[in-house]
């Protein structure tokens, strides 16, 4: 399906084809025509679908400039925060649409401000609950609400913040949820706050075709740090995503590698929005070939050209897993992701390898030379300090 066949603002059509783009994606061609026509939605699709557009565009035609807040669309990051409004301004500019951005982290008063005149406003729930309590925020005339990564909010606890704003929204709107995953505390939402909403998903697949898995099982684990650094030399090429399980470890790879002469970056909720930005900014002008980022700080952005997907630390789950690694092997380009095993990450990768589609290869791993890694001041030391432990090689079985 191509997008003229939509039937939108003809300045909406000009921006598209500004972009480049000329046929719907899988979600978009399942949401778009049921936004237009006013339904609620419930959308399942992963990361990099174009589901961002899928709600913009329809919102975007039928908003009236100048008529006061119209549209509040809350996001779980403060990243995502500013992905989801670059789009909606970018595509809003032509038709005087104003989109405000609110997050915290930033000073408020600018945000006050720009909210007098804005017609969309997408924000995290903390902040946005700031202002609602300040009444700094009028949502008396909100038509559209849009929960996005809403099984994320979820997890990090925000439903109680979500529920409060949607108190202060008039009940009679059009709301659109977008997931990754539609777990059993979203059926429970949806019914208390949603009219009879089409669920719509798109399916969610490993193209072995493009994406190749493997793993290597490290002994001892002390030197998994100085394989990373090695296969980020010597066997990479386009930009690298390294996941690490927690803020501290993602600041401690990323410093060690710089140390080491790679260009990284870390990302993760723990840092400031302007240490944030600047990550953000250095991907975005090819300063940084690596991102080292937990799952919650990279949820949702829209990163292009990612040849390689590094699991640092093991997810916890194979969904966990699919969310990392659809970040690569997109738009028909090939994609790899290597995951560096150890022995604290036993359990967690039998988790991984529980779903039969995902069909991660072991690999021999590679002659390396062993370098110093540092975790800070009060803990520095050599990975070959660590105490040797006895090693079971992780086999293909299922537990």
């Amino acid at each position: 399906m191509k997008f003229e066949e939509l039937n939108i603002n003809k300045k909406l059509m000009e921006t598209i084809h500004t972009q480049g783009f000329e046929e719907l994606t899988a979600i978009q061609e399942k949401c778009l025509p049921e936004i237009i026509k006013g339904r609620d939605i419930v959308g399942q699709s992963e990361t990099g679908s174009g589901k961002t557009l899928a709600f913009c565009l329809p919102i975007l035609d039928k908003i009236i400039p100048g008529s006061g807040l119209q549209t509040v669309v809350l996001t779980p990051t403060r990243e995502l925060c500013v992905q989801v409004s670059e789009v909606f301004a970018e595509y809003g500019k032509n038709l005087g649409i104003k989109t405000i951005s609110i997050y915290g982290g930033v000073g408020i008063e600018p945000q006050i401000r720009e909210l007098r005149r804005s017609d969309i406003v997408v924000g995290t729930p903390g902040r946005m609950l700031d202002h609602l309590r300040r009444r700094t925020m009028d949502l008396r005339n909100v038509r559209f609400l849009v929960l996005d990564e809403f099984d994320k909010m979820l997890e990090m606890g925000f439903v109680e913040d979500v529920e409060q704003i949607i108190r202060q929204v008039p009940k009679n709107r059009q709301t659109l949820m977008f997931s990754a995953t539609l777990l059993s505390d979203i059926n429970r939402f949806v019914h208390r706050h949603m009219n009879n909403p089409q669920v719509i998903q798109t399916q969610s697949y490993v193209d072995e075709s493009k994406l190749e898995q493997i793993y290597y099982d490290i002994y001892p684990q002390n030197n998994k740090f100085s394989i990373l650094l090695h296969l980020l030399k010597n066997n990479t090429s386009g930009l690298a995503i390294v996941f690490c399980a927690t803020r501290r470890e993602s600041d401690v790879v990323a410093r060690n590698l710089r140390h080491h002469g790679i260009h990284a970056s870390a990302i993760h909720g723990g840092m400031s929005q302007n240490k944030r930005s600047e990550s953000l900014d250095a991907l975005k002008n090819q300063q940084t070939d690596v991102l080292v980022a937990t799952d919650v700080a990279a949820r949702g952005l829209d990163i292009k050209n990612v040849t390689h997907i590094y699991h640092y630390d093991v997810p916890k789950t194979a969904t966990q897993y699919i969310h990392r690694i659809g970040r690569t092997a997109r738009a028909g380009a090939n994609g790899k992701a290597v995951t560096l095993l150890t022995q604290p990450d036993h359990e967690n990768f039998r988790r991984v390898q529980s779903n039969e589609e995902l069909k991660i290869e072991r690999a021999d791993i590679p002659e390396y030379k062993s370098v110093s890694f540092s975790r800070g001041n009060s803990d520095r030391r050599n990975e070959r300090q660590f105490q040797r432990r006895p090693h079971r090689s992780f086999g293909r079985q299922r537990l």
